[in-house]
């Protein structure tokens, strides 16, 4: 998969991504995303990067999700804010795998603006192995680990000794 080519952000206090996105998911701003200030409220974004997380993971391998059988939640997730969104800015959701290890997988998102690659905010998940019958930590599914490190053509298993 080639990386998604969008314009570099003009603000120094963005931080440069330390990886090629090979994933982006366009985003419809609704009117009940605005706040009263005529900004993209910030509780919009996350809801963003939720359509960003299914999406990547239904292009990476479409039969890998079964929504009847979770085998990953999000244990953690951080956000840092760089620049308003406004209801007009055409904006998207990148996003990435950056690491995995046995028990759990660290996600990066951007929200971009793609006519301009103004960086919205920056968000990092840690996502972990779960088993849905025991309600327990379980390990990362090999078939994933595999299915994502093709897709970001790059090794991401981290082994632990967890």
């Amino acid at each position: 998969m080639k990386p998604v080519i969008y314009p570099q952000s003009q603000n120094p206090k963005v931080p440069q991504a330390g990886f090629a996105f090979r994933h982006c998911t366009p985003i419809q701003i609704r009117f009940n995303d605005i706040d009263m200030i005529g900004h993209i409220n910030n509780n919009a974004y996350l809801e963003y990067m939720d359509l960003g997380k299914t999406s990547y993971f239904n292009t990476i391998k479409p039969d890998l999700v079964n929504w009847k059988h979770i085998n990953v939640v999000i244990v953690n997730i951080n956000c840092n804010f760089y620049s308003p969104g406004y209801i007009k800015e055409h904006i998207a959701v990148l996003t990435s795998i950056s690491s995995i290890s046995n028990r759990s997988l660290k996600m990066e998102q951007r929200v971009i603006n793609i006519d301009t690659g103004d960086v919205k905010c920056i968000a990092t998940s840690i996502m972990a192995g779960f088993d849905p019958s025991t309600a327990q930590g379980a390990p990362i599914d090999p078939e994933w680990i595999n299915a994502i490190s093709q897709f970001e053509e790059r090794d991401l298993f981290i082994p632990s000794n967890k």
